[in-house]
This record gives structure tokens, sequence and C-alpha cells, in this order.
């Protein structure tokens, strides 16, 4: 098992990795819309969702991989009245490509987020 740190990606907060790599699989730990230099919360749910999704965009660059290479997506939101509007975010990072997702409503999320979404994603091999 290889970490996987980003200097493009929040420093993990508690005892975890922004994510590891395994046996060809990147699996990133679950990222909320933080800025990386500030530590703070974008504002509002698609702001938040741009950045998650930039944070993870970060996290499989430094990994050797991208969204084209993501086979799942979990996203878990706050409020389930905001799936179109993250959902036109996501769109602009998968384009065309289509993994398996699930979409969760969960009750709280850390530090006040609204979404927080995590991924796996296949390792590019080195050509």
């Amino acid at each position: 098992m290889r970490l996987i740190s980003s200097p493009n990606a929040p420093t993990p907060v508690a005892a975890y990795s922004q994510a590891v790599e395994n046996d060809g699989l990147v699996f990133t730990a679950g990222q909320l819309g933080t800025d990386p230099k500030s530590g703070e919360l974008a504002d509002g749910v698609e702001a938040q969702a741009d950045q998650a999704f930039r944070n993870i965009s970060a996290i499989l660059q430094e990994a050797g991989s991208s969204f084209g290479d993501v086979v799942k997506v979990n996203i878990f939101m706050a409020d389930l009245a905001h799936f179109a509007a993250v959902n036109a975010v996501y769109e602009r990072y998968v384009g065309s490509h289509r993994p398996a997702r699930t979409t969760t409503g969960a009750s709280a999320l850390p530090k006040g987020a609204l979404i927080e979404v995590d991924v796996i994603a296949a390792k590019r091999s080195a050509s």
C-alpha cells in the first residue's frame, strides 16, 4: 500500500491519508469543499461541490490517475434537494465517463459541510 498526498488538496485533520494506492486502485478519503490554502469551506453547495472535485482531481493527479479512470463515486449530501445542482458540477468533471455512483443523504457532515465526495480510481499503467 502506498500513501498518496497532494499539496493541492486539504491536509487531513485526523489519522487518515488523502488517498491510498493498493493493487492498481486509488482510494480517496472523503473530500469536503475545503480550500487547501485557507482551510475554509467554500460558500454554497455548488462552490463546495466544485472545490471537493478539484481536491479529488489534485489527489488523483498525484497518484497518476484522473477522473477518466474513476470506477466508483460516493457523494454524501446534507440536503438531497441539492441533487441537480451537485450533479451539474459532477458532470463537468466526469464528462461522458460514467463510473458507478451512489448519492446518499447525510444528517450531518464534518465542519458543517453540505457535500462530501470520495472515489475509487484505476491507476494508469506506466508507459
